[in-house]
């Protein structure tokens, strides 16, 4: 386990934790990534139970989850984003201290993986807010009034083409195919139709 004593492994693990933990947040429900956090924590913490370090460091690495809170609660908020992520890196990399001060971690351990890091948040979290917060590429209620055909009869089942596209469909009178229909409401993802009123006399 000395191994693990390293601030260079310790530094990995600790960026590890607080990476897959806003992860964790910002796609919940899967359990990878807080089995992974958890992982992570566990050997971190022991790292830092058993070297020296810096508290304003571990501060600023705790701290780093407010403004990232923060960014994933709405879209266009990247500025709060950016600082979770500097946040997130200064407090890894300082966390151990050198021997003349400075951070303990090796310089270019702390540039590749930081760079990485932060790279990943920025794509991978911005991509997963917009998605989340993205219109639906079908707006069942703008389906409401729109005229289509039915494509089979309709009364307690059938199909219709609306918009392009074929929907199951249902009518409170027998409708044949072939028929204008407009949808009148819809019931989950099931269209309720009625004859066009220029076709009913028909």
């Amino acid at each position: 386990m000395d191994f693990l004593l390293s601030p260079n492994i310790a530094y990995l693990f600790l960026l590890g934790a607080v990476l897959l933990a806003m992860m964790s947040l910002v796609t919940p429900g899967t359990g990878m990534f807080e089995v992974g956090a958890f992982f992570c924590v566990v050997v971190g913490g022991y790292a830092i139970y058993n070297l020296t370090f810096q508290w304003w460091a571990l501060a600023i690495l705790a701290l780093s989850i407010v403004p990232f809170l923060y960014a994933i609660q709405k879209p266009k908020r990247e500025w709060f984003l950016a600082l979770s992520i500097l946040m997130l890196i200064l407090g890894s990399i300082f966390i151990f201290p050198g021997e003349t001060g400075a951070a303990g971690v090796h310089p270019l351990l702390a540039l590749v993986a930081s760079t990485s890091v932060a790279l990943f948040l920025w794509f991978a979290v911005r991509k997963s807010i917009d998605a989340a917060y993205a219109r639906p590429s079908h707006d069942l209620e703008e389906l409401v009034d729109q005229l289509g055909e039915a494509k089979t009869r309709v009364h307690d089942g059938g199909s219709v083409q609306i918009a392009g596209e074929l929907w199951s469909a249902r009518s409170d009178s027998p409708i044949p195919a072939g028929s204008n229909v407009r949808v009148i409401r819809r019931e989950g993802f099931i269209l309720v139709v009625e004859k066009e009123k220029s076709q009913k006399g028909k």
